[in-house]
């Protein structure tokens, strides 16, 4: 189910509101795991067997972490409750990868081929996964104490607002409302607000961008101005989809009680790569950074072994994101742009912001042309485009796709990423905005987005398909 959804805005969710407030405080939390449960086996319910298992394990494992009598033990149990999750991750996300990278190698050969039917990626795999693994991780530190309920550890796991495409919630972030949060009016509106926002971001902005992106990247020879126009225009797209999801999700949480953390940060006005990451999937970046970069050692091993860390870091964040070789490409951009910007200010070579701005945006694009493409094909043709390789004109196929309403939410989007360094640069109480118009323009916009989606087919998050 898919939270820009005729079906999830009609049925789903006000059946469970009022299913939610018609039971005691106590039996919140076990509605809340139930409608979790159906919202996560709409999809195929076959995979709750998997949402299942990763709950139980995890909940028995962090029980068995907190009672082991040695650091010895606590580390073996951490060890093997992190190598089953990671297991089923690399089963399910990597599986046909791997074949098919075989498959490729053996044609090369002219040898036969391995038989395989394709394994199912069971959506939301990647982010509860990564719930699993850092409950598990801040035990065994002694940051938290092992969930007693299996209801509350449950919904942790398995809570619907953000179950299949983040943010990356840490079960110190929200123990203490899984035990008692405060259900009111005042943050039921707030929730609702920032809910309707980021619908409107999903279905007036990305999707109102999603033809051009697929006509540009569809190009047999893209041009200089053909190849930035579908990199930018992608670039939009991802940010208001998954931004917009992120939206719905913190504001669902508000409407329950819950308070997640931001996930962006108008990560478009960064001027550095390590500013981006500060900016973009706020909630992933820090998990990367907690518990992959400074166990691997961060930067206390000296600036090699720094280095190597900042690239195995991204790279491993790449492939996170899906099972393409293109994937791990994107993640050693990053890396080694990251690693590049770490020597060049050792050095004092750091960029003006003037000159810093746009290299940082330009290596960022460079990346999601690679993020997006299909195959290492669409990706060369793309990037020999980007480079003035392929002529530098805009054709008439990519000119069809430009009309006007594109056009619109095009410039509307790049005003709302670029309106924050302007108001910063107004002097003070330049901008002011009635208490009433904050309340009413996101019931407006929603409500005209919900008209808009009543006109064309559900297009699913970017991030499902992660």
């Amino acid at each position: 189910m898919v939270f820009a959804s005729v079906e999830f805005l009609t049925l789903f969710l006000p059946l469970f509101f009022l299913a939610y407030l018609a039971v005691p405080r106590g039996g919140r939390n076990l509605v809340l795991l139930l409608a979790s449960w159906i919202f996560y086996g709409w999809w195929k319910p076959i995979f709750l067997l998997l949402l299942w298992a990763v709950t139980l394990a995890g909940y028995g494992f962090g029980r068995a972490i907190e009672g082991a009598p040695t650091d010895r033990d606590k580390q073996r149990l951490l060890a093997w409750g992190a190598a089953l999750n990671l297991a089923l991750l690399g089963w399910f996300k990597y599986a046909n990868l791997l074949v098919g990278t075989g498959n490729d190698g053996l044609a090369l050969l002219h040898a036969g081929q391995i038989p395989w039917d394709p394994v199912i990626l069971p959506i939301g795999l990647s982010f509860y996964i990564l719930h699993a693994i850092s409950y598990l991780y801040d035990i065994r530190r002694g940051v938290v104490k092992a969930e007693p309920s299996l209801i509350a550890f449950g919904v942790y796991i398995a809570m619907f607002s953000q179950l299949v495409a983040g943010p990356v919630i840490r079960y110190r972030w929200v123990d203490k409302e899984l035990a008692r949060r405060r259900f009111d009016l005042d943050g039921f509106g707030a929730g609702a607000r920032r809910f309707m926002t980021g619908f409107a971001m999903k279905v007036l902005v990305a999707d109102s961008l999603a033809p051009l992106v697929a006509a540009a990247f569809a190009l047999e020879r893209p041009s200089l101005a053909e190849a930035w126009l579908g990199a930018g225009a992608y670039g939009l797209q991802l940010y208001f989809d998954f931004a917009g999801y992120s939206a719905m999700a913190i504001g669902l949480g508000l409407m329950l009680g819950f308070h997640f953390p931001e996930n962006f940060n108008h990560p478009y006005l960064a001027t550095s790569i390590q500013d981006f990451w500060r900016r973009w999937h706020i909630s992933l970046s820090g998990w990367l950074r907690d518990y992959l970069y400074i166990p691997l050692g961060g930067n206390r091993g000296g600036e090699l072994r720094t280095y190597g860390n900042l690239l195995l870091t991204m790279a491993i964040g790449g492939l996170w994101h899906g099972a393409a070789w293109t994937f791990l490409a994107w993640g050693l951009v990053h890396g080694l742009a990251l690693a590049v910007e770490r020597l060049a200010t050792r050095h004092g070579l750091a960029l003006p912001t003037v000159l810093a701005y746009p290299a940082t945006m330009a290596v960022v694009l460079l990346a999601w042309t690679l993020f997006r493409a299909d195959d290492w094909a669409t990706a060369e043709t793309m990037l020999r485009g980007q480079f003035g390789l392929q002529g530098l004109g805009l054709g008439d196929q990519l000119a069809v796709a430009l009309h006007p309403t594109v056009l619109f939410w095009l410039g509307l989007g790049l005003a709302i990423i670029w309106w924050p360094a302007l108001r910063d640069r107004l002097p003070p109480g330049r901008v002011t905005v009635p208490r009433w118009w904050q309340a009413l323009w996101p019931a407006a916009v929603f409500l005209y987005a919900l008209a808009v989606l009543e006109g064309h087919e559900t297009v699913p998050f970017l991030y499902f398909q992660f």
